[in-house]
């Protein structure tokens, strides 16, 4: 009897665990108890690791320099296409802390500037400072930008003659990289009101790119470290859209968590004056935690024929210089920078070949983002970003020459960052915690299936009546 009980009793508790394990599997009641509690708990606020990951970003993050240095820069005034070399590596060091941080309206907005300090490392670099470039002379450039059709165009050109003044010119790492005083710059002040010091990267060593204020996610997980206002306004002014004005998304060092593969990640670069967003590509692992790789896509910096959107990207309005580009003029003080992907990597064709040297793939010059899904914390990333110079001939300007109408490559740059070891095990096992949890109702189905599989093995002993004396006789007795 007791025994009979113990099988019906087995056979009970598999069906209850089944139904059980089921119903948890197809309700995903541990996945979502997961992510509300991590929802709950990557917030911005005081003892958080969500707030000191955003105030003290615990990766190295390393910005690496390449310069494309001309050969040719008689050849390209005669008209022949530019052929360039890339150099570099040059590598920094670079330090991004939150500072001056105060909590807004309850704890639902925070504000903080982000200083950037970049400090230079040889051992990882291929050359020095004070390395020779020969490149556009982009003050120059804009120079006679600017003054075309003006009635002191002449005396410009003439001022420019006199100091041997021309498109390209010969520059350090250092100077071009972090400033110097340019001689025509300084000459012009007469003329027009601009800095006489220029550098790619001036006045950005040791500063901040503004201020800005973040929604903490207190009141939308979604919301978390996303840009409300930066320096005061929560829209540009330099495009002809709302569209392309519209400050979208984080500063790219940390995103919402519970990020699924469907959405887009938005991301507002002051670099680049403008938001853009990226889709997911693959699954990755980095440093042993799962993550999600996310890509822009190439309707991101496409013409407006591929993706009308971008319409207002074109300045002067209409003016579209093709897919790939963007022009930053509006927010460079003038200046005609172009900016792209490095090698011009997913732009039209025509910009790769009107440079020799240009070698465009997926692998060196794509910009990734591999994020952990569940909480929203970055593994791996690299901004890869290139700056350009609108050439052309310009009519006042017999410096020009008969030089192409091109978009010349100067350098890009590579700002890189990879999880360090002590955050991905930490991440690691928050990660692997939460995959033991959301597994439990396949953990309940297994003992279920096994307590069945028990059931019916007793089952069928049970059925099987045992043999009586007789029959166990031999048929045959000697």
């Amino acid at each position: 009897m007791l025994r009979s009980c113990c099988v019906y009793g087995a056979g009970i508790l598999c069906v209850l665990l089944l139904i059980a394990g089921i119903a948890m599997a197809l309700t995903q009641v541990f996945q979502k108890l997961i992510d509300n509690t991590i929802k709950e708990q990557v917030v911005l606020e005081n003892g958080t690791e969500a707030f000191s990951v955003f105030q003290n970003p615990p990766p190295p993050v390393y910005m690496q320099f390449y310069f494309f240095n001309l050969t040719n820069p008689a050849e390209v005034l005669d008209g022949d296409k530019p052929f360039v070399l890339q150099v570099g590596p040059y590598t920094y060091r670079e330090y991004r802390p939150k500072e001056e941080v105060k909590f807004l309206d309850n704890g639902t907005r925070v504000e903080a500037i982000s200083p950037k300090t970049y400090v230079f490392e040889p051992n990882m670099s291929r050359g020095s400072e004070d390395d020779i470039i020969r490149t556009v002379n982009i003050p120059a450039v804009t120079v006679m930008e600017k003054t075309k059709d003006r009635w002191f165009e002449g005396l410009v050109s003439a001022l420019m003659k006199s100091k041997g003044i021309g498109v390209f010119g010969t520059f350090r790492v250092g100077d071009l990289l972090w400033g110097y005083e340019d001689p025509l710059l300084k000459l012009i002040q007469k003329f027009i009101t601009m800095d006489d010091h220029f550098g790619l990267f001036y006045k950005k060593n040791g500063t901040d790119d503004g201020d800005y204020i973040f929604f903490t996610g207190k009141q939308n997980y979604q919301d978390f470290a996303r840009i409300d206002k930066w320096n005061g306004n929560s829209s540009l002014n330099w495009w002809s859209t709302e569209g392309c004005n519209r400050i979208n998304g984080t500063d790219g060092a940390s995103f919402h968590p519970v990020i699924t593969k469907t959405e887009k990640l938005y991301i507002f670069s002051s670099d680049l004056c403008r938001s853009i967003y990226a889709q997911y590509e693959s699954d990755v692992s980095v440093r042993g935690v799962s993550g999600f790789r996310f890509v822009p896509p190439s309707q991101v910096f496409a013409n407006l024929t591929i993706n009308p959107d971008n319409a207002g990207f074109c300045v002067p309005a209409g003016n579209c210089l093709g897919s790939g580009l963007l022009n930053v003029s509006a927010c460079k003080e003038g200046a005609p920078i172009i900016m792209s992907s490095p090698h011009f990597y997913q732009a039209d064709d025509k910009f790769v070949q009107d440079v020799f040297g240009m070698n465009p793939n997926k692998e060196e010059h794509e910009t990734v983002i591999d994020v952990n899904p569940l909480t929203g914390m970055l593994l791996r990333g690299a901004k890869r970003v290139q700056v350009n110079v609108y050439l052309h001939q310009i009519q006042g300007f017999s410096q020009t020459g008969k030089i192409r109408t091109l978009v010349f490559p100067v350098m890009y740059l590579n700002e890189s960052v990879l999880i360090d070891e002590e955050s991905a095990k930490k991440l690691y096992a928050v990660v692997s915690e939460a995959n033991v949890i959301v597994n439990i109702p396949f953990i309940v189905i297994s003992v279920g299936i096994l307590l069945g599989v028990i059931f019916i093995i007793l089952m069928c002993r049970q059925q099987t009546s045992p043999s009586t004396e007789a029959e166990r006789q031999p048929l045959l007795s000697s």
